[in-house]
């Protein structure tokens, strides 16, 4: 399995993403993060630097194209700060990827309390493994 960490987040979710991995810099720095295309945008316009990689927007094909690496094994964990409020018209995209992540048991948080206990998580699978 790849170590790429997925980030996505709707409009309204962004900014708590943003400061979420703000907090957690150190931690993720060095990590693959791959986010849709906008996600990317807002994170690479703030004052830390993490190396992101792009994808396209969501409703451009992003979330197929995650969809795609997470069955393909190449994704470990996955943060989709997701907007319960807004129901978009490629909502059947969005519920293929969280169905990828069942279906292929890859960790899928949907706010920060969650993200936050996957990353406790993997630090002491990591951890254990030294």
């Amino acid at each position: 399995m790849e170590n790429n960490i997925v980030i996505i987040a709707h409009d309204r979710k962004k900014p708590i993403l943003k400061q979420f991995l703000k907090e957690r810099e150190n931690w993720l720095t060095g990590r693959t993060l791959v986010a849709t295309g906008r996600t990317a945008e807002v994170l690479e316009d703030s004052e830390f630097k993490l190396n992101i990689k792009h994808l396209s927007p969501g409703r451009s094909g992003g979330y197929n194209q995650i969809t795609e690496m997470i069955k393909n094994g190449e994704v470990k964990l996955v943060f989709f700060f997701h907007d319960p409020e807004v129901d978009y018209a490629y909502h059947p995209d969005i519920r293929a990827l969280m169905d990828a992540c069942i279906e292929k048991d890859v960790p899928l948080a949907l706010n920060a309390r969650s993200a936050e206990l996957l990353i406790i998580g993997l630090i002491r699978m990591e951890l254990a493994s030294k």
